[in-house]
């Protein structure tokens, strides 16, 4: 014989119902049929009795309740038939009637009577399904399922209830209904088994009648690997031990509940998880195999709203009995605690309660301890609230190394702290607490390495989406495949911004629809969109920077702060006061993230990383000589006898080799930022009143005016720069606009390059730069290549994203 039982949302509506029948139906071995109440009328009883134990109007809840069955009944039988059942319920409803007329009276809601009004749902619910199933029977689990008053609480007499159980299960037909949650006591009056007491009830019934399984039918395809309202990628496990299931189910995940697996263990009765409304779903099978494959976690689980208590002080050490002391304080309060965690130097012990009970427990802890902590020899007792329980479970975890090394390295390294560690010998669970507002970012970041291994997911937040950030995109989509592929890496835009609106999602946006969700996106600048990125503490999150914007270069400590790696293209924050650059740079080392700038010196050129690993094997930069900018590399080369200077400089602009307003490279200050940025990665503490410039065009032309006058005015410097350059040419050379480093001090300014020089053949939009150093200053290393271009730059951009992923 089967067991089946049906959860709340099973029997939530007559279309639910009607999707039970089909699959009782569908059973050819006798089954057993175990009901909850229709979902959320156990709450609403509870609701309407609370209501008048108050002397509140409690008849309209009662009513409510009353029209959700006879509507459930309605739309399931015909008109003779719904008479009959209204009729068989009568008898309950005048019951439920007159004990809330007396608690009303009273003003007295007893234990007797809160468990008889709480016990109603399952006495309709299986009234109805018992009538919609064909040839099914009702019993009354009361008279089967027996119990005794241990404290407050009342616990299965299991001696007493398998010895009914065995009397009936020789008359039981082929389709038997019994009601879950319901009971009765040593003296016949009606008890319940606790909130998700249906599971338990169908657990005690299959043991009793040693079926040879038991399904619980919910509204999940069985149990996830962690929580899919917060892990999108959450898979269903195929098969769980029973161990491993009342672990995952103590920690929070709510698919059965934890007493129901004892009776089948017992009996070693298998569980199968199934889901009501997607019953072609494999579900999870739970039993006693282990079964030995690559995953050594089976599942991920959490508890929220809890509280820390931390007893702590020298006089515990070697005192036996402390720890007696504590819990038995704890329980003559009637606290539950989930976890516990003692140093071993005996000087503390820390213990987790739910939240509600956490004042409770501290008090009673404090009047316990009283003695101690007048001496001294106690500190106190501390409470953390607003705390998460993670637990992670699996019977592959014995006696295998590199597991928690494996868990507390990707927590470590995405910024979460871990207060407290528990776990068993029997290494079948390792906890941790944490402060609850890590929690999502927790559950991601242990998923993915121990569910999603294959992959390593990477969240990408982008500001800016001009040409830079739309050949950015256009370059990850391309190549999302092959990093799959070879990498084993998953790039997911979770954000997008311009300077007036964004979008975010922790599921990722795709990049072919991000411009068209960016133009209906939420109002809000950059500050909004940072603060939200911080809010949404996603694990493996890079913030990358294509704008060219110190209002969105002013978030970037913050975001480190926040445990965000920073990519970013914009020179501002790289180039701003030294303590700023310094501030960023020690942020990142402090919190064990990245701020990468490659892009900010000769677009996808290797020279700050070239610097900086000569810089850490020892390696001194005593000089530095570059063509830095490949905008103003283009114009010299480009200016002729027949080219004039404003004309280049409109090209220049036109094809996107210079800023928006030509001026920003002109005035010489784009060069000047990044000769300032290789100083200080050359360890050159620089700031930029240091470094002596001469503007590529004269000061007077730098006035307030559009860019598109500022070019027709520059018309009138033609012919003055055309005769630099010939002066240049004249002596066998060519004009070049440079930067350079030498004893501590910079310069920018114009050079000419005769025909010995290493620039003098530098072609169109070519930077170069020469490295002089300890190691190599005879031969200085040179470093040359294409330096400007929206393609190029996304291309370094990308490089230093695929860097911070494999650090």
């Amino acid at each position: 014989m089967k067991v089946l039982k049906f959860g709340g949302t099973s029997m939530g509506s007559s279309v639910a119902m009607l999707n039970v029948k089909r699959i009782v139906e569908n059973i050819s071995e006798p089954v057993a049929v175990v009901v909850s109440a229709v979902g959320g009328v156990t709450d609403s009883l509870i609701n309407t009795a609370k209501a008048a134990a108050s002397q509140k109007a409690y008849l309209d809840g009662l009513a409510t309740i009353k029209d959700t069955h006879k509507n459930i009944i309605s739309e399931l039988f015909s008109n003779g038939d719904a008479d009959k059942i209204e009729k068989d319920l009568e008898p309950i409803w005048s019951e439920l009637e007159n004990i809330l007329k007396g608690i009303s009276l009273t003003g007295e809601l007893s234990t007797r009577s809160h468990d008889t009004i709480s016990g109603c749902g399952e006495r309709l619910s299986s009234t109805i399904i018992s009538y919609l199933i064909k040839d099914a029977k009702l019993y009354d689990s009361r008279k089967y399922i027996k119990t005794n008053r241990v404290g407050k609480s009342h616990q299965v007499d299991f001696s007493e209830t398998f010895a009914a159980i065995d009397d009936l299960k020789k008359s039981l037909g082929n389709i038997s209904v019994f009601p879950g949650f319901i009971a009765s006591g040593a003296e016949g009056e009606n008890t319940t088994l606790g909130r998700g007491g249906s599971d338990y009830s169908a657990a005690i019934i299959a043991a009793g009648i040693d079926a040879n399984i038991l399904e619980i039918w919910t509204d999940v395809d069985g149990f996830m690997s962690a929580d899919p309202r917060v892990i999108s990628r959450a898979y269903c496990l195929d098969h769980l031990t029973y161990a491993e299931a009342m672990e995952l189910s103590h920690f929070g995940a709510k698919v059965i509940y934890p007493p129901t697996i004892i009776p089948v263990l017992q009996k070693q009765i298998p569980i199968k998880i199934k889901n009501t409304f997607n019953s072609e779903a494999p579900g999870t099978l739970i039993d006693g195999n282990v079964v030995v494959d690559d995953r050594k976690i089976k599942g991920l689980s959490s508890i929220r709203q809890v509280a820390m208590i931390t007893v702590q002080g020298m006089g515990m050490i070697g005192i036996s009995g402390t720890a007696m002391r504590l819990f038995t304080a704890l329980a003559k309060e009637n606290i539950n605690v989930s976890l516990i965690s003692q140093a071993s130097s005996e000087n503390s012990i820390s213990i987790v309660v739910s939240a509600i009970d956490a004042e409770t427990a501290r008090l009673a802890l404090e009047k316990e301890f009283a003695g101690e902590i007048k001496r001294k020899q106690i500190n106190g007792v501390v409470v953390d609230n607003q705390m998460a329980v993670v637990a992670i479970v699996g019977e592959g975890m014995k006696h295998v190394a590199g597991v928690s090394g494996k868990l507390f390295n990707s927590i470590g390294k995405n910024g979460i702290n871990i207060h407290a560690v528990a776990q068993g010998a029997s290494e079948l669970n390792i906890s941790f607490v944490i402060e609850e507002k890590d929690l999502k970012k927790t559950l991601n970041v242990v998923h993915e390495a121990f569910f999603l291994s294959q992959y390593k997911v990477v969240n990408l937040y982008l500001a800016g989406v001009g040409t830079v950030g739309n050949n950015l995109l256009e370059k990850i989509e391309r190549q999302s495949e092959h990093l799959k592929n070879t990498e084993r890496l998953e790039i997911r835009l979770a954000g997008i911004a311009n300077s007036r609106q964004h979008v975010l999602s922790d599921r990722g946006i795709k990049i072919s629809e991000a411009s068209q969700l960016l133009k209906d996106g939420e109002a809000g600048g950059v500050d909004v969109y940072a603060q939200k990125i911080k809010s949404a503490n996603l694990s493996n999150s890079i913030f990358v920077d294509c704008t060219a914007s110190e209002i969105v270069a002013s978030e970037y400590f913050g975001l480190l702060k926040n445990n965000v790696s920073v990519v970013t293209a914009n020179k501002i924050a790289g180039s701003s006061e030294y303590k700023t650059y310094e501030s960023l740079k020690n942020m990142a080392r402090e919190k064990g993230v990245k701020y990468l700038f490659e892009t900010n010196v000769g677009a996808g050129l290797p020279i700050i990383n070239t610097i900086s690993n000569m810089i850490n094997s020892g390696d001194r930069i005593q000089e530095l000589e570059g063509v830095l900018s490949g905008t103003l590399n283009f114009i010299v080369n480009t200016v002729s006898e027949d080219r004039p200077l404003s004309e280049v400089v409109l090209e220049a602009k036109e094809k996107g080799f210079s800023e928006p307003d030509p001026r920003i490279d002109l005035s010489g200050k784009d060069v000047l930022r990044k000769l300032l940025i290789l100083a200080r990665e050359s360890n050159y503490p620089l700031e930029s009143e240091d470094i002596e410039i001469t503007p590529f065009v004269p000061q007077d032309y730098f006035v307030e005016e559009s860019a598109e006058e500022f070019i027709e005015r520059l018309k009138s410097y033609d012919a003055e720069f055309e005769k630099i350059r010939k002066e240049a040419a004249d002596k066998g050379g060519f004009l070049r606009y440079t930067a350079s480093l030498k004893d501590g001090k910079g310069k920018v300014g114009f050079m000419i390059a005769d025909g010995a020089h290493p620039f003098y053949n530098l072609e169109g939009s070519n930077n170069k730069v020469m490295l002089r150093s300890d190691y190599y200053y005879e031969h200085p290393m040179e470093i040359k290549g294409y330096g400007a271009g929206a393609d190029v730059t996304a291309s370094g951009v990308f490089a230093d994203i695929i860097k911070v992923v494999n650090v």
